[in-house]
């Protein structure tokens, strides 16, 4: 009798670990390549080293667009890689003078596989890397732990591993997320339903929508030769410090990040910091321990804080890098934050007095 339960047991086991194995992925994983062989390479051994593990959770797909061979021997060495190909030799039409071609030939080259994958494959979420990136210890946990919050808060529209303040004298706290107005990209995560919404017209559309991005990168970008000519790269991209530590994102509340809670708690951190401002506000934030609050009036000031401090000046479409309700926060070499925040902004947060 005790043999038989024994057996019994081993094969109700057994059975539920079917089941587990046959549960929906988590998400798909493509890493978008072109011509550069040796990057993805690099790319895919940084994926396999942690991803063997939850393989069924996050199958890995490599798109390629166009027709280098070495790219696609090198993508089909890998027997855990499905490998797609989209081939376009069609015409490209520039809406305004100047742009690059490239950039026009990788939007089709997404909106081809974000297709392939959603509709043929039939996956609720993506996450979709590029050819030059590695990815961290926990990259896994934490788009998993992600994933919940995505499907859960329709208010924000993807998650990104990365952080464009990220590098190392900016960050601190592994274990801190923050939500953006700012889309980061490098590394990120959306589902089918806002897919369904973005694919038809391939055009950013926030809708008053945000990103979730981590103070530490998940991700690192190693790729100083591509279509955007190494721009930037010496000066942001190679210093961006990329996550080392395990973090249990599995007992990890994120409700915090929901947007009436983060408003709230976000209005608080920043009504809380020491306002300082004036021609000499990066000396004053210098001498003072906590929290602080620098304000600019308009993007030439904030792009004249920004450049004192060494974080991104850019600005797209109104919006600075990283910021969240015009506030960029970052940590300058202490783990004290410190904020750079405009007037207006503050009424965003339900804060009356600048």
């Amino acid at each position: 009798m005790i043999a038989i339960k024994m057996e019994d047991d081993n094969e109700i086991g057994k059975g539920v670990q079917r089941l587990i194995d046959k549960q929906a992925p988590v998400a798909a994983v493509v890493v978008m390549a072109c011509s550069r062989p040796d990057y993805l390479e690099r790319t895919i051994e940084s994926i396999l080293k942690y991803q063997e593990s939850v393989a069924s959770k996050f199958p890995l797909f490599v798109s390629q667009d166009g027709t280098n061979e070495n790219v696609k021997k090198k993508a089909l060495n890998y027997n855990q890689v499905t490998y797609m190909q989209h081939l376009d030799f069609g015409d490209v039409h520039i809406e305004r003078p100047g742009e690059l071609i490239a950039y026009y030939k990788i939007a089709s080259h997404y909106k081809w596989a974000l297709d392939e994958l959603f509709y043929k494959h039939n996956f609720s979420r993506v996450i979709i890397l590029e050819d030059d990136m590695e990815i961290s210890v926990d990259f896994f946990d934490y788009f998993e732990a992600a994933a919940t919050l995505l499907e859960n808060d329709k208010t924000i529209l993807a998650v990104s591993s990365w952080n464009d303040n990220g590098q190392k004298q900016f960050v601190h706290d592994p274990n801190i997320l923050y939500r953006s107005d700012f889309f980061p990209g490098l590394g990120w995560m959306l589902t089918k339903s806002t897919w369904d919404e973005l694919s038809p017209k391939l055009k950013e559309n926030h809708k008053g929508r945000q990103f979730i991005r981590p103070e530490v990168c998940r991700t690192y970008n190693f790729g100083e030769h591509g279509s955007s000519m190494g721009q930037f790269f010496k000066q942001y991209l190679e210093p961006i410090k990329m996550n080392d530590v395990h973090v249990d994102w599995k007992s990890m509340n994120l409700s915090y990040l929901t947007e009436e809670n983060y408003l709230r708690q976000f209005g608080n951190i920043v009504s809380n910091a020491k306002p300082v401002q004036g021609t000499d506000a990066v000396l004053k934030a210098y001498n003072i321990d906590g929290d602080v609050r620098i304000q600019y009036q308009d993007q030439p000031d904030f792009e004249r804080v920004a450049r004192q401090f060494g974080i991104f000046e850019e600005w797209k479409d109104g919006i600075p890098r990283t910021a969240y309700k015009g506030v960029v926060v970052f940590r300058f070499q202490t783990s004290r934050r410190i904020f750079l925040v405009g007037p207006h902004s503050l009424k965003q947060l339900g804060i009356e007095h600048t």
